[in-house]
């Protein structure tokens, strides 16, 4: 088992939603954690969100689930994410801030970024929470 944090589509009711992704092949559903951030710039590419890692940057707010290792392949593909391709995300492990029961812990997470040059021009998305930012488009 491992930990994931979604930011964008991934997310519960969302168009990639995970717990519906690990259904639909047949891999045990995903276990929600709880609410986590991370320090990032988050961009609108239209239908779906980037987060650039940044330090100095607000909270990007999102989800973290405890998955099977056999979700790891599907999410890959989902976001496109290939051994020894450059695509738009890559995939890596950072320490995500999680609010359990109240008190706040570090979990090692398994994360979707995009690059720095991917974002030029995009819009920023100021309040660093997809789901938010996508209703109040609609």
């Amino acid at each position: 088992m491992q930990h994931v944090f979604v930011y964008g589509t991934l997310r519960a009711g969302e168009s990639n939603d995970i717990r519906l992704a690990a259904e639909r092949h047949g891999i045990a559903g995903p276990a929600l954690i709880g609410p986590g951030h991370i320090n990032g710039r988050l961009y609108d590419f239209n239908a779906y969100p980037g987060l650039v890692l940044d330090s100095a940057a607000g909270p990007v707010r999102g989800d973290i689930y405890r998955i099977d290792e056999t979700l790891v392949p599907v999410l890959d593909k989902i976001e496109e994410v290939v051994p020894g391709v450059i695509g738009l995300y890559r995939s890596e492990r950072l320490a995500v801030t999680a609010r359990i029961d109240g008190r706040a812990q570090v979990i090692d997470c398994l994360v979707y970024l995009v690059g720095e040059e991917a974002v030029e021009g995009l819009p920023r998305i100021d309040n660093g929470d997809w789901v938010v930012y996508r209703q109040s488009r609609q």
